[in-house]
């Protein structure tokens, strides 16, 4: 039998009810550290993370529609207060709604690599984006990134480097739901696993 998603108010947020820049606080309705995955999937890192760090609060940025209700179903039914999910433009999202200095973590794993020359300017990681990343961290605020996509690694290094005095590379730990071959413990990740893809990680810290 087909599984029935449901819509849950209170994980989902709409984006055309937003005016500004949020304040995490309502969001949550309370404090915490703030960490934002760019490319939620189904929810799989969130719902993994929510359950592991309770005290965190965590917002995932999912545009495509079918991921986007699966990832809200999945998190409501789980009954976690501590998530939120929007279907969204990240970059537009972040460069309109994301105070200065508000996020704690970004987390950006297997983001579409565009492989055609024709479209890379869709990448996510881009100088511009990583522009409004570094506004919206904290000090000492982290951008975690794995790919497995090793032309788009080469561009991501690029665009991080460019950016040397103000982030400093740190070790990539893996995640609380990682596996012992994992660093994400994503279903991409564990995906590419199997076909004995190479992932390549890169984590940063704003100074």
């Amino acid at each position: 039998m087909r599984r029935i998603l449901r819509d849950y108010a209170w994980v989902s947020l709409n984006a055309a009810d937003l005016a500004g820049r949020l304040d995490f606080r309502d969001v949550f309705g309370r404090d915490g550290p703030v960490h934002i995955e760019i490319g939620a999937g189904k929810g799989t890192f969130l719902l993994s993370q929510a359950r592991r760090d309770s005290q965190a609060n965590f917002l995932g940025i999912e545009w495509a529609r079918k991921y986007y209700r699966y990832a809200v179903d999945r998190i409501g039914r789980w009954g976690l207060g501590n998530v939120r999910i929007i279907r969204t433009d990240a970059a537009s999202f972040i460069a309109g709604h994301v105070a200065d200095e508000s996020v704690d973590c970004f987390h950006i794993y297997f983001p579409d690599p565009w492989p055609k020359k024709r479209h890379h300017k869709r990448r996510f990681v881009s100088p511009a984006n990583t522009e409004q990343l570094l506004r919206c961290l904290k000090i000492g605020g982290q951008v975690r990134i794995a790919t497995d996509h090793d032309e788009y690694f080469q561009v991501m290094q690029g665009v991080i480097a460019a950016f040397g005095d103000r982030l400093e590379e740190i070790d990539f730990a893996p995640t609380a739901d990682a596996g012992p071959e994992e660093l994400t413990g994503t279903n991409y990740e564990r995906k590419y696993i199997k076909d004995k893809r190479e992932i390549y990680t890169i984590a940063v810290r704003k100074v």
